[in-house]
This record gives structure tokens, C-alpha cells and sequence, in this order.
């Protein structure tokens, strides 16, 4: 990751400025903390420590070069983080879960779409496409079969590919347009949950699925810690901003107002519109229907016309879920090439923002390979629960490492600089809950038998710590293997591409043989 780049003195606990000024730098003295930041180099001053950035690290201002630079700001980061948030799962998975867990109890919470993450292996954009095809198949009047909708389903991530990649202000635009669209229509669903809690429509009994809520519910812990994986995907979206940090205003401040408040929406609107579609329906109808929780709750309440509503709103929803996620995913993916990352035809290809010099297609294209794969794949039925719980696994084993890396920092570094500095309670929970999710699922399920049979139920656990052995064994042959075979060392230098972005190329440099006698 880029180091912070700061033409001005801060103050540890200050708020962080967010100037890219190049010229100059200030400096201020303290015994306590302080940070002195220059152009050229990152220095952090802690009581005579000061670190320097390696000759191929690249620092704030060069991380930043290139592109669109710094224009999202406070709205359109906190829509970032509620359109990836809030994908097509709020429309349908409530019913899945309840068969999951027989219980009302954790639906408020638990309505996870399925979305790409942080590594290229495990990151696409797959199934908010095909249920946008399916539900505009359904709009059309026509049958959707295996076929038709995967084949819609490419057309949408290919156009959505090429419309961020080709005119980024549009695909910015088109985001945030069906993001607002997305509050608008999940607002109005509340409040005609609200309608029903009060009578005011013709459901008889609105209150009989609150009776008794943790009536039937699952006794078994593997259940729980697989469903926690579908939980914490379905607040995947809360770090969206944080793969687009070059491309935000006042980065610091920026996140701190837009994480919190993109956070808390989608919390309220989870809950609110849980509760209004329990409210609509029996467990019994839920769990018998054959459509999804969501077109049930318009039927009953609207009739037919407003469940053929629904289903444009769905695939709009699915749209601006798409749109969101490969505009976050492309950038991450870019950052991967900048930092050096070997890959094929070279990392400056990648780290690129071919053609335009505003939005990298590379990292587009590069995030549109497995999206396709994933589409293409049989059966849809069991891969895409079990990659939601293959890409939850690794991210928690990162998770922890992390945890324990900042806590080993709170101890070495006390008075490192720090913008935000998270409570001691927060960080022992998050560090507990993730052991919990990493230890759990390898405890077999009270019936042998997980939520992607015929697939063992350990098998997701397995595959998530094949995917991150794989990422290790590939830098240690890139790293160690091949320069030691090879007799050179890899020397990191900074590269500016033709369209003003720095990246990090590394040159193998031979070893010279000692000269004998």
C-alpha cells in the first residue's frame, strides 16, 4: 500500500489534511508526536524514529498520479458503500435464510447478496447479473432458461465493463443515479410495512410471525458460523470506499463521515424491511412460496400488477449492485498492478488507464475474466452459496492477521500517526468473532451435512485456505525460488506510463561470480 504523502505538519489526533500540494514542506517539533511529511519522501518523526519509503515504494502523491484524481466526495462514497451493500439478496435470501435456520431471530441482519471481495481469484460481479437477466426475461414476458439468462447476464457485465472503462463519468453518474433509486424504492417498502403494522391495509394478522421468534431455531454452532460468513457478505460494501482512496476528497475525513452513515442506512434499512416483509406474510407462506420473499410481499399487499413491479425494480437494484462493485473491484485491481505485482503481459499493462488516461479498463478487464467464468459455471444452484462461504473463510484468516498486526503496533509504536485509532473492546470482539468463524466450521453439523450439498460441509473452509496458500506459494516462487535458481535479485524502480500513473517494475539484477585465482 501507498505511504502517506503530507505537505503540511499534522498533529497526531488531528484531523488530516488532505492537500496534494507538491511544492514545499513544513516541519514541526514535538517530544510527544508528530508527523514531518515532505514531497518527495514520506518521514514519520516519533521520538528520532523516522522511516523512509524503500526506492520502489510509492508514495502518496505518486499513488494518487494519473486517472481522474481526487473527485468523489462525501455523497458519492456513502453511495458507494450502499449500493455495494444493498444488492439483490434484500429482495429474496430472507426466505432461504429462514429455511436455513428456522427462526425469525437473525433475519434482520442476514440478507446477504452474493459479491466479489478483495482477491482477483475470488473477485466478480456474477450474480447480480443473472438476476437482472432473469427478472428482465420476466418483464419481457419470456421463459428464462439456463441459457438466455447467461447469456443477458454477459451482456450486462460486459456493457457495464466498457461503460466504466471507456466513459467513467457516465458510469459514475449511472451509479449513483440507481443507488438513489434503490433508497427511494426500499424507503417506500418500509413504509408500507409500516402500513400493514398498522392496520391499515387488508393483511389479517401482521403480528403473527413476532409471536414467537426463536421458535425452531438451529441448535447447531456450524450453522450459525456458516450463516455469520452470508452476515458479514452482506455488509461486505462497508470497506467498499476504501478500495477507491485515491479517487476521494479529504480522504480521512471523507470515510469517517461516509462509512458510519452508509453503514447505519443499511442497517436500518435491513431491519425495517425484514420486519415489513414478516409482517406481509406467514413463516409458512415464506418458506411454501415459489417466488421470492420480496414478489410475495407485493402480491399480497399490491396484487399482481405490483409484483410484476417489482421485478423492474429488482433488476435495477441488481444493475447499480453490478455498476458499484466493478467500479470498486477494477481499482483494487489496479492498485495490485502499481504495487509490482507479476502478471501476464506485465503489471504496467494492468496498472494502466488504457485508453482513456481516466478509468483502467486493464483492472476492468482483468475483473470481467472470472465474472464471466463464474456465470458460465454449472450449477448456479450450488457454486454461488459456495463461493459467497469460500471468499467469507479467507477473509477472516486475513482478518485476524490484521487485528494482530495493529495490536503489535499499539505495542512497538505507540505514537505512530494515526487518523483513527479504534477501541481496545472493538478490536478483542472482532479478534474473538473471527476465531470463532475460522475454528467453528470445521465442527460437523448436527446432520453431517452443510447449506451446499452434495458438497462436505468443511470443503468451502479448505478451498478458502487453498486460495491463500496458492497467493503465498506464488510470491515465494516469484520472490525466492526463481531468483535463487536463477542466481538475480529483483530491484524495485518507479515507472510514470504515458498516461501520467506510476507503477512499481522491478529489474533482476545477476549476480556477479567472485573472481578466483
Amino acid at each position: 500500500m501507498a505511504s502517506i504523502l503530507h505537505t503540511n505538519t499534522v498533529d497526531y489526533g488531528s484531523t488530516w489534511n488532505d492537500n496534494n500540494s507538491s511544492s514545499g514542506s513544513s516541519q514541526k517539533s514535538s517530544k510527544t508526536t508528530s508527523a514531518v511529511i515532505t514531497t518527495s519522501l514520506v518521514e514519520i518523526e516519533d521520538n528520532g524514529l523516522i522511516e523512509n519509503l524503500n526506492s520502489g515504494e510509492l508514495s502518496y502523491e505518486e499513488d494518487v498520479a494519473g486517472g481522474m484524481g481526487r473527485h468523489l466526495g462525501v455523497f458519492s462514497c456513502t453511495l458507494l458503500i450502499v449500493g455495494r451493500i444493498i444488492g439483490t439478496g434484500i429482495f429474496s435470501t430472507p426466505s432461504s435464510i429462514l429455511m436455513s435456520l428456522a427462526s425469525l431471530v437473525r433475519i434482520g441482519n442476514d440478507v446477504s447478496p452474493f459479491r466479489g471481495r478483495e482477491a482477483i481469484l475470488l473477485g466478480f460481479t456474477a450474480s447480480g447479473c443473472i438476476v437482472f437477466a432473469k427478472n428482465i426475461l420476466i418483464v419481457a414476458g419470456l421463459e428464462a432458461n439456463l441459457w438466455n439468462t447467461r447469456i443477458i447476464a454477459l451482456g450486462v457485465i460486459s456493457f457495464v465493463t466498457l461503460i466504466h472503462g471507456l466513459t467513467p463519468e457516465a458510469g459514475i453518474f449511472f451509479m449513483n443515479a440507481l443507488s438513489i433509486f434503490k433508497i427511494v424504492i426500499l424507503t417506500f417498502i418500509i413504509a408500507t410495512g409500516w402500513a400493514i403494522l398498522c392496520g391499515k391495509t387488508r393483511i389479517s394478522d401482521p403480528a403473527a410471525n413476532f409471536r414467537n421468534p426463536f421458535e425452531g431455531s438451529s441448535r447447531s454452532s456450524g450453522d450459525y458460523a456458516t450463516a455469520m460468513f452470508k452476515v458479514l457478505n452482506a455488509y461486505a460494501g462497508y470497506a467498499n470506499v476504501n478500495y477507491v482512496l485515491n479517487e476521494v476528497k479529504n480522504p480521512v475525513r471523507t470515510l469517517l463521515i461516509s462509512g458510519p452513515l452508509g453503514l447505519a442506512l443499511c442497517a436500518i434499512f435491513y431491519l425495517f424491511i425484514n420486519i415489513a416483509y414478516f409482517s406481509a406474510a406467514t413463516k409458512e407462506e415464506i418458506l411454501d412460496a415459489d417466488v421470492t420473499v420480496a414478489s410475495l410481499f407485493f402480491r399480497k399487499v399490491f396484487g399482481t400488477t405490483g409484483q410484476r413491479a417489482l421485478t423492474i425494480f429488482v433488476s435495477l437494484s441488481a444493475l447499480g449492485n453490478v455498476l458499484t462493485v466493478t467500479f470498486s473491484m477494477s481499482r483494487l485491481n489496479q492498485e495490485l498492478a502499481k504495487e509490482g505485482i507479476p502478471l501476464p503481459f506485465g503489471n504496467k499493462f494492468w496498472a494502466s488507464n488504457w485508453p482513456t488516461s481516466k478509468a483502467p479498463l486493464p483492472g476492468l478487464i482483468m475483473h470481467l475474466i472470472p465474472s464471466v467464468i463464474v456465470i458460465i459455471a454449472p450449477p448456479p444452484e450450488v457454486v454461488y452459496p459456495f463461493i459467497l462461504n469460500v471468499e467469507g473463510y479467507p477473509s477472516q484468516i486475513m482478518h485476524v492477521l490484521v487485528i494482530i498486526g495493529l495490536i503489535l503496533l499499539r505495542f512497538r509504536n505507540p505514537n505512530i500517526l494515526r487518523p483513527f485509532k479504534a477501541w481496545w473492546p472493538v478490536i478483542i470482539f472482532s479478534l474473538l468473532a473471527s476465531l470463532f468463524l475460522i475454528i467453528d466450521p470445521f465442527v460437523p453439523p448436527e446432520n453431517g451435512v452443510g447449506d451446499t450439498p452434495p458438497l462436505p460441509y468443511y470443503l468451502y473452509c479448505l478451498v478458502g485456505i487453498g486460495v491463500l496458500l496458492s497467493g503465498i506459494l506464488y510470491w515465494a516462487i516469484w520472490t525466492i525460488v526463481l531468483p535463487n535458481v536463477f542466481k538475480y535479485e529483483l530491484i524495485p524502480r518507479k515507472e510514470i506510463l504515458s498516461d501520467g500513473t506510476v507503477v512499481t517494475v522491478f529489474d533482476r539484477k545477476r549476480h556477479t561470480e567472485p573472481i578466483t585465482n
